[in-house]
């Protein structure tokens, strides 16, 4: 089953249709003509007269480089706040986002950037696939808790994301109570994916010291700093097209192009890997990032779902040869693993009900690898 207004399938996570097949996605985005936003706008700016300090800095923003994160810091200015931007740094960084990366240190803010030792990281990223199937594990789970132990570290409460991911609260430090950004909140919207930190010591020789930078603040340094977040999402419109208009006028790189299985050319650029971890993704549950951009594209009215489906199909699905220009078995061999491997993985965490198998149950496959699907919106 697929939404009837966007290309969404059944298969996507936290996903409900209504009873007319309209998919919640496509509800919570229309239900955004119903949101007073300068109310939510005055909700912020009270917010955050409560977090100004005379010295120092007022809150921490986590960024990658990407047009989100760069029109993310222009907004945090355009309040007042003195940011401390804080990035942790990609799996497998790309010369793109090195530059975009620089280019958020031109903007005017101060900027750490923390790194996990490539061996590690690369034990981390095979750990990932190997276990739950998400080569971006490591990823995923450092971009939540290494602005989080800054904030510890450096006694600064608030933390300013950028998107917030349900679209149905802006974040703990607008409750007026449990406000605090715990472990709990980490176990919800951080990454795990049933896979704890603590799940991969030992994998690999790794220790519990190698995984510093992974280690969430504990719940009573975190209630001794206060520390707490919003989504500057919940309170002003969010919008991918947009913050690439802003953050290009900014210094923001796109790429020129549609990334390998995108229906765009600015998300997902600082990372070779993702183009593995999207992948994945579509083996698991029968999408991957083309639709999920066109999706966006087509509530915005910017493409019809007929013209999208058609352009998803060619795009979407491929085996993933290259990613950001850099070759597959490049980047399979940063980490230690062959494309045998890596085929053996991918075969392990497809989905066998969305795809055509021979009469005994094997995958039947295109030519370039990737496994032919059974249904189409």
């Amino acid at each position: 089953m697929y939404c009837n207004k966007c290309l969404y399938p059944e298969t996507k996570q936290d996903l409900w249709f209504d009873k007319d097949g309209v998919c919640s996605a496509c509800t919570s985005f229309s239900n955004r003509n119903d949101i007073d936003w300068q109310e939510r706008k005055d909700q912020l700016e009270k917010i955050v007269v409560k977090y100004k300090r005379d010295s120092g800095y007022d809150c921490i923003v986590p960024v990658s480089g990407g047009k989100d994160s760069t029109y993310q810091l222009l907004q945090v200015l355009k309040l007042g706040l003195k940011p401390l931007a804080v990035i942790a740094e990609t799996c497998d960084l790309s010369d793109l986002g090195r530059r975009n990366i620089d280019n958020i240190k031109e903007i005017g803010v101060d900027v750490i950037q923390y790194s996990t030792a490539r061996h590690i990281r690369g034990k981390l990223n095979r750990a990932g696939l190997e276990l739950v199937g998400d080569i971006s594990w490591p990823e995923h789970v450092s971009i939540f808790t290494t602005p989080i132990q800054v904030a510890v570290n450096f006694n600064i409460p608030l933390v300013i994301w950028g998107e917030n991911p349900q679209n149905e609260f802006g974040g703990p430090a607008g409750s007026e109570e449990n406000n605090i950004l715990d472990r709990a909140w980490l176990e919800e919207f951080g990454g795990l994916i049933g896979l704890r930190v603590d799940d991969m010591i030992g994998f690999d020789g790794i220790q519990h010291k190698d995984l510093a930078m992974f280690i969430y603040p504990e719940d009573d340094d975190l209630k001794r700093v206060g520390v707490t977040g919003l989504f500057l999402g919940h309170y002003i419109p969010w919008e991918g097209y947009n913050n690439k208009l802003i953050a290009q006028a900014n210094g923001f790189e796109s790429y020129g192009k549609p990334v390998e299985g995108h229906f765009v050319d600015y998300e997902n650029l600082d990372n070779c890997q993702a183009g593995l971890h999207e992948y994945l993704m579509y083996l698991k549950f029968g999408y991957g990032r083309a639709t999920a951009q066109a999706c966006m594209d087509i509530r915005r009215n910017r493409v019809s779902r007929e013209d999208a489906a058609k352009a998803v199909v060619k795009l979407e699905g491929m085996y993933p040869a290259s990613f950001l220009g850099k070759q597959l078995l490049n980047i399979l061999g940063d980490i230690g693993l062959t494309k045998e491997q890596f085929d053996e993985i991918c075969d392990q965490y497809t989905n066998y009900e969305l795809f055509e198998l021979t009469h005994d149950g094997k995958l039947i496959k295109n030519t370039d690898g990737s496994p032919v699907r059974k249904y189409y919106p």
